[in-house]
């Protein structure tokens, strides 16, 4: 009798604590302490601790360091919930939140991605890194917070994600998983830059990382600065930034004393400056379990968890590491919202449920409270064109046969059928009227997320972009793995980016989504943007030392896509679209060759004919495995 009771009062009591609100679990159940956690060289750093109500047992650490804020500030103001999903909050860690240093309310100067020092290079002591301040951070957590169990787990999304990545090299011992999500590996190929071209899109955003602050704070001290565009309010982004006109503009009114602008206007190139900011090199001798997590429609953060991921897999092989991407936008998996939909295309219901559950949660709790290995797949990968997830024991799968994409006359694309070498397809680029990267008008966006999974049919209607489309499929194409555009391209002038596009093309009389979509959107004949990439043409043969093209001259120029996992299904066609601007969302090329972009001036923006020729292929798959490092 009194082992039903005792049943039922739990199942009360677990219906009771599901159906209460985060932020009054967390007050009921959880302590709050603030801290200051002096490093290695004297600096302290603002962390806020949260401890489970219940002694009576010990609880492993999660942890997390950002540059956003651990806000709420004050012994008696609480989270509204805590750790990376409610799922492990209910089952009770030791929460940890820290500013980094030079945020907020931590001390010390703050640098953007601050350059790993190499284990054995740390003859100085006091010499710091992100990964040393998160090694003394664990130290210190374990010798003074009591009702550790001596295991801590970090985790993170997008910047805080980077944190997390950057403490995996040289870790404390006590350091048993990490899940760097959405993580930035390196600023010249991912966020601020793809394969060196500049995001526009993020220019309303750069007073969040371009300010010092004087002292300690909990108050922003780079509101102003971002007011200096949004108090515009503009209704276009489009036009907006294209009256700015070239990025040397920007410079002078808007940024002229932001430091990391500077920056990067001082480091157009893969120079000493963002090479030692490349994390990739350091993650070697990994000890740890790692579970990386991205999005496959995240327009910031893609090339980083793929290639953290790949990067341990290659120098760590007997470590655990395991991959998850799923069919989200910049972070969603960490929300959930009932369903999951990107812009207009709908992939199920409860996905970051599922996630967070039945993935995120084993591999914490499996890590940190059993002490053992979790039993996941390798890569748990969600196919976004079949809508359902996906095991795989290796990534890149090699079991997936590759394809190949070839470019014919009259816009026929062939599929593992080489055509006729001798097509030309030529385009006029127009600086001045560059392609627009979404078809829909937006304000001014920091992070783009609907044009991930954008109709491209009013691209494919401009005279600046080529376009090849597949017959009908006959059935089902999977295409996995990593993408190469190998293009045969001349110009007429001496300069020019490339933005190569894969797209699955929906049948005619596909039916529209009433339940998720406004009547508006037809279906029928969608181009769903599935992947691209952009390339600066300049660094076709090295990111440190770009040079020109010779006009007219027919140039090599590889274009490596991020990985995909989509199955085009029967009916469908395959399209590929190729030009070389897309704006906001990439910065305009002048394509006159100018040392530094960022300093060219009006009349260097020039209109250029640019040929594609059929001797190009895009290859997909096959098991290839993509260079990682690359400098060069």
């Amino acid at each position: 009798m009194k082992t039903l009771f005792f049943l039922i009062l739990l199942f009360g009591a677990n219906l009771l604590f599901a159906q209460m609100p985060d932020s009054t679990y967390v007050k009921q159940f959880y302590d709050k302490t603030e801290v200051q956690i002096p490093m290695r060289d004297g600096i302290k750093l603002f962390t806020a601790i949260y401890t489970p109500k219940d002694k009576s047992k010990t609880y492993p650490m999660l942890m997390q360091r950002t540059c956003y804020s651990v806000e709420p500030y004050g012994a008696t103001k609480f989270e509204k919930s805590l750790g990376p999903s409610k799922y492990l909050m209910h089952d009770g860690y030791i929460f940890v939140y820290q500013d980094v240093r030079g945020r907020w309310m931590s001390e010390g100067v703050f640098d953007n991605m601050t350059p790993n020092i190499p284990g054995n290079d740390r003859k100085n002591k006091t010499a710091t890194d992100e990964a040393s301040d998160t090694w003394d951070t664990i130290d210190w957590l374990i010798k003074n917070v009591k009702g550790n169990n001596g295991r801590v787990g970090q985790w993170g999304i997008s910047y805080p994600g980077f944190y997390t990545a950057a403490a995996i090299p040289d870790a404390h011992p006590a350091l048993k998983a990490s899940s760097p999500q959405a993580p930035i590996s390196d600023f010249f190929f991912d966020d601020f830059h793809h394969q060196g071209a500049f995001l526009q899109s993020y220019i309303a955003a750069m007073a969040v990382f371009g300010y010092q602050h004087d002292k300690p704070t909990n108050k922003s001290w780079y509101d102003d600065k971002i007011m200096r565009f949004y108090a515009q309010q503009p209704k276009d982004g489009y036009n907006f930034n294209l009256e700015i006109g070239p990025l040397k503009n920007a410079t002078e009114k808007y940024h002229k004393d932001n430091f990391f602008w500077q920056q990067i206007v001082d480091h157009p190139n893969y120079d000493e400056f963002w090479q030692k900011r490349n994390l990739l090199p350091h993650l070697t001798n990994v000890k740890h379990s790692i579970m990386t997590v991205g999005g496959w429609f995240d327009a910031e953060d893609l090339y980083g968890p793929l290639n953290i991921y790949k990067k341990i897999e290659s120098s760590s092989p007997s470590t655990y590491n395991t991959i998850v991407m799923g069919p989200w936008s910049h972070g969603d998996w960490a929300r959930e919202r009932g369903f999951q939909q990107v812009n207009h295309i709908y992939f199920g219901d409860s996905i970051s449920t599922f996630y967070q559950r039945e993935i995120e949660r084993k591999f914490f709790n499996t890590t940190l409270k059993e002490g053992a290995q979790p039993k996941l797949p390798e890569a748990y990968m969600f196919d976004c064109g079949l809508k359902v997830w996906k095991q795989f024991t290796e990534w890149p799968p090699k079991e997936i046969q590759p394809f190949k994409l070839y470019f014919g006359e009259k816009g026929k694309l062939s599929i593992n059928e080489p055509t006729k070498t001798d097509g030309v397809f030529e385009y006029i680029s127009d600086p001045a009227k560059p392609v627009p990267y979404t078809s829909q008008t937006e304000g001014l966006v920091f992070t783009p997320r609907r044009f991930m999974s954008d109709d491209q049919r009013v691209a494919a209607s401009r005279p600046d972009v080529v376009t090849f489309q597949s017959e009908p499929l006959s059935e089902d194409a999977t295409l996995a793995g990593e993408i190469i555009a190998k293009l045969k391209v001349s110009m007429t002038g001496t300069d020019a980016d490339f933005i190569v596009k894969l797209i699955d093309v929906y049948p005619n009389d596909m039916p529209n989504d009433t339940k998720h979509n406004p009547a508006n959107i037809i279906m029928g004949g969608y181009q769903q943007l599935v992947r691209h990439e952009t390339f600066r043409g300049r660094f076709r043969n090295s990111y440190e030392k770009p040079e020109p093209f010779k006009a007219n001259e027919i140039t090599e120029v590889n274009v490596p896509l991020q990985d995909i996992l989509h199955t085009f299904k029967k009916g469908h066609r395959v399209m590929v679209q190729i030009h070389s601007t897309w704006f906001p969302y990439i910065d305009r090329n002048p394509q006159k060759y100018v040392d530094n972009i960022y300093k060219a001036n009006e009349e260097d923006f020039i209109k250029s004919t640019i040929r594609v020729y059929g001797s190009s292929v895009v290859e997909i798959g096959g098991g290839q495995k993509a260079k990682i490092d690359v400098k060069k």
